[in-house]
């Protein structure tokens, strides 16, 4: 049992991924410092998170309207991209 399986209850699972996104997450992992588990771990977090997020957004603009450019060209500008 490793240092992750102690710190909280796990459940296995199997994942397929393509060659090339396979090797891209373990250099991801090692570069950042973490096993595969807790790296896919905390991407599926993230994820989650952003799932939650389109909802929210979504609820909004049914309640006021899509964004306008304006706004959207606001929000790139403070989250930098």
């Amino acid at each position: 049992m490793n240092k992750y399986d102690q710190l909280m209850a796990v459940e296995r699972v199997t994942v397929s991924l393509d060659a090339e996104l396979a090797a891209a997450v373990k250099e991801a992992a090692d570069a950042d410092a973490q096993n595969l588990s807790a790296w896919l771990a905390d991407a599926a977090r993230r994820r989650l998170a952003t799932r939650g997020l389109r909802d929210v957004i979504a609820e909004w603009e049914s309640d006021h309207g899509p964004f306008t450019e304006e706004e959207l060209a606001v929000a790139r500008d403070r989250l930098g991209s």
